[in-house]
């Protein structure tokens, strides 16, 4: 397995139930709607560890997009890497509850990812 996984990815979409609805349709994906999230989970294997996504309408970003999480365990570090190696984060590493983080970057092409740091697990 790589060091760094694909572990999530999302599209931001102009109609998230139109979008959600389509992915049922076509892939027979279990899509629902996570009421605390305020966006649809999909999941698209039938195991945990296998990927899964989300679905929802467009807030910040003016344009549809996919994004893919990489996940990493130094969310800060990776950012300074991303900056020092030619690429623009677009959203500082920030906490979405839970001690998960995200950030959002852009690669030297212009290309949206994201990064998440999973909550450390209490011992």
């Amino acid at each position: 397995m790589p060091s760094h996984p694909i572990v999530f990815w999302e599209l931001a979409t102009q109609d998230q139930e139109k979008s959600a609805d389509f992915f049922r349709k076509v892939f027979d994906w279990e899509v629902e709607m996570d009421e605390r999230l305020g966006f649809y989970i999909i999941k698209t294997g039938p195991v945990p560890q296998d990927m899964e996504g989300g679905i929802f309408t467009l807030k910040k970003a003016k344009l549809p997009f996919v994004a893919i999480y990489i996940r990493v365990d130094d969310i800060e570090e990776r950012a300074k890497m991303i900056a020092e190696a030619g690429g623009l984060i677009t959203e500082e590493p920030n906490d979405i509850g839970s001690g998960t983080k995200i950030c959002l970057f852009n690669d030297p092409s212009g290309v949206t990812f994201a990064m998440i740091q999973p909550a450390k697990k209490a011992v």
